[in-house]
């Protein structure tokens, strides 16, 4: 049965009591690992347990798969709330009161949809290097179907790096030499993102554009007072990794 647009108060309603009811397991599980962060205290126990991290995260990934929810978006989940658990097994160690928190913050509009950094694109004069000194600190590095164009990728990070050879890349590294191209930052929405920008009379580089697996990106120019060039990235699609393609058609819209 379709819901009606009736229906939509109790839907909301139902969602409420749902979140309700993951607050009050998060703090039933934050209780937990406080008695789990006593008996570590006692036992001369490492706070950091990779092995445990690694079987948690595999764990949940079954977990997810098995009722039928996106395991890449529920180890992002998991990821921040070891995140959150190792913080409070060091923070109840410390002297000083803890700050006091409240829900009435106001919101901008970007702080009503912004989410996170998405991923970080890096121009390199030497893909090659660059390559190994990620490779080095941990990452997994996988060239894209454009093999100037990398992604590197550790946990939740992702770096995407953008070699020489086409005159946009160029250009830019000309100009600006290695280093960050741009911060891609998950929005809700990115046509919200760029109306917000647009009112505010932030210079925009692109209106929304849409690829083929169903990101919808909008991106600003690049500010002088920084050096940053912000991206705002919302998902349309399945969740998958960002193509050569539309990397490269950056910098084609960067040289025109």
């Amino acid at each position: 049965m379709v819901a009606k647009v009736s229906d939509l108060s109790q839907l909301r309603k139902k969602i409420d009591e749902i979140d309700l009811a993951i607050i009050k397991l998060l703090s039933e599980r934050m209780q937990v690992c406080r008695e789990v962060a006593e008996v570590k205290a006692g036992s001369a126990t490492a706070v950091i347990q990779p092995q445990r991290v690694r079987e948690v995260l595999t764990v949940r990934r079954q977990w997810a798969i098995d009722s039928n929810v996106d395991p890449d978006f529920t180890e992002q989940l998991f990821r921040i709330l070891l995140a959150e658990t190792h913080r409070i097994e060091i923070a109840e160690e410390r002297d000083e009161p803890a700050p006091s928190k409240t829900a009435d913050a106001l919101r901008s509009a970007l702080d009503t949809v912004a989410c996170r950094i998405d991923h970080v694109v890096v121009a390199v004069a030497n893909l090659d290097a660059a390559m190994d000194f990620l490779t080095s600190l941990g990452f997994k590095t996988t060239r894209t179907q454009d093999s100037a164009i990398v992604t590197a990728d550790a946990g939740g990070v992702t770096v995407v790096l953008v070699g020489p050879g086409d005159p946009g890349v160029d250009a830019h590294l000309a100009a600006h030499g290695s280093g960050v191209q741009h911060i891609a930052i998950e929005v809700l929405n990115a046509g919200f993102v760029q109306q917000a920008l647009a009112e505010a009379k932030v210079p925009l580089l692109t209106n929304v554009i849409v690829d083929a697996d169903g990101h919808e990106q909008v991106f600003t120019v690049l500010d002088p007072s920084t050096g940053v060039q912000l991206g705002f990235i919302s998902r349309t699609g399945h969740r998958v990794p960002i193509s050569g393609q539309n990397v490269r058609a950056l910098f084609h819209a960067l040289a025109k």
